[in-house]
């Protein structure tokens, strides 16, 4: 019983031990050495936080180095470009036409009738000296009748003068008659000479109107009009007399293109030269036609030169009147080049290309010759080894930094 203790003893003896431990003063050994455990923690920490320093300081610079790199590479236009072809090809231009034919003839008459018949309709091919109508003219008839019965009076007139004259000569000659009854008789028959010599000038004309009954083709070509009928009254006329035109006739074998070429182009026309001649009538055949003159002159009104082109057309496809384009040839420069069209720049300091020299832009100034649409024709200003930007931007500047890229080089 004595070996049992009280539980109440126990807590107080522990507190009485911890009580005593608290009131025990600390003592540090200054001497003491610290293991070396404790040395490689804080070296590790101090290690691991250079590391990570560092390792932000530099994935900062790098992340400022790639950003640099970004906007310098940015800051660069990437560009395509091109290189001129030496030698422009021939510009073609296409002007229109005014077809006619290499003869184009009203026809009338010379006498006043009926018409009695006509032999030749519109679209008729005919031949030089061709019937094509009769006009019957019973007034000029009379009238060569009465003519042809002056010229016989006439003639009997002058024939017994003659006789007369030539009996008083024989009687002159014998001193039966005097010389002033002879010169009479002589003069009498000079004057019988001259009626005579007058009525058959009169008998020819009317002979001549008599013959314009009949009306004839006056070349050869096609019937394009007939303006009277059979029975019509045939007035002799012209062009100034209205309603009187009886036929009108066309050669079409060959015919005449009459072309206004513009002033700027008047120095490529040359007499001789062939050109191509085509119609929307037919789209796909050309025909070759021949510059034969040209006004050697500029129309002032419309600053063009008038050139006749004439055309071939021994198959009458080609027809008078005929919408018609003429293309003529404009050489090309002999130091010309060609570039596409979207190489130019439209500055207030005239046209302009940029030229890519290493890695920088040269604005260069150019001049252009013809336009061929998808492609001009540079005459000065550049060298065939040139790069030209495509598609330049409106801002570039000159002296920009510009990068190359490959795969578009037309």
């Amino acid at each position: 019983m004595d070996q049992q203790r009280d539980p109440h003893n126990t807590n107080e003896t522990f507190h009485d031990e911890a009580s005593r431990a608290h009131d025990a003063p600390v003592r540090i050994d200054t001497e003491a050495r610290l293991g070396r455990g404790p040395i490689l923690v804080v070296g590790t920490v101090l290690l691991l936080v250079v590391v990570l320093v560092f390792a932000g300081i530099h994935s900062r610079a790098s992340a400022e180095n790639k950003l640099r790199h970004d906007t310098a590479e940015a800051a660069v236009d990437p560009v395509f470009v091109t290189s001129p072809s030496g030698g422009a090809k021939a510009q073609e231009i296409r002007l229109p036409a005014n077809t006619q034919a290499f003869i184009d003839t009203p026809i009338f008459s010379r006498t006043n009738g009926y018409l009695l018949k006509w032999y030749a309709d519109i679209g008729t091919s005919v031949r030089k000296g061709q019937l094509l109508a009769v006009i019957q003219t019973p007034e000029v008839d009379q009238q060569v009748a009465q003519a042809k019965a002056d010229v016989a009076t006439a003639q009997s007139n002058e024939q017994i003068a003659e006789i007369t004259a030539n009996r008083w000569k024989t009687l002159l000659a014998k001193n039966a008659v005097s010389k002033q009854e002879t010169d009479q008789a002589l003069s009498d028959l000079t004057s019988r000479q001259s009626s005579l010599n007058s009525a058959k000038a009169n008998l020819s004309r009317l002979e001549q109107l008599q013959d314009f009954e009949r009306i004839y083709a006056p070349f050869d070509g096609v019937v394009t009009a007939r303006n009277v009928d059979i029975g019509s009254l045939v007035q002799a006329g012209d062009s100034n007399t209205p309603h009187s035109e009886l036929f009108h006739m066309s050669a079409v074998g060959t015919l005449r293109l009459f072309v206004p070429v513009p002033e700027v182009y008047a120095g490529a026309v040359h007499n001789g030269a062939k050109v191509a001649v085509t119609s929307d009538a037919f789209p796909n055949e050309r025909f070759e036609g021949t510059v034969v003159r040209n006004a050697n002159s500029i129309d002032a009104s419309s600053r063009t030169l008038n050139v006749e082109v004439d055309l071939p057309n021994s198959t009458h496809k080609m027809l008078p009147g005929q919408y018609a384009f003429v293309h003529i040839p404009i050489p090309s420069g002999a130091s010309s080049m060609t570039l596409p069209s979207n190489t130019l720049l439209f500055r207030a300091e005239g046209l302009q290309v940029a030229v890519v020299q290493g890695d920088r832009v040269h604005l260069t100034p150019v001049a252009v010759g013809h336009d061929y649409g998808a492609t001009v024709e540079i005459t000065a200003g550049l060298q065939p080894m040139d790069k030209v930007v495509l598609n330049p931007s409106d801002s570039l500047a000159e002296g920009a930094h510009v990068h190359v890229e490959q795969g578009k080089d037309q």
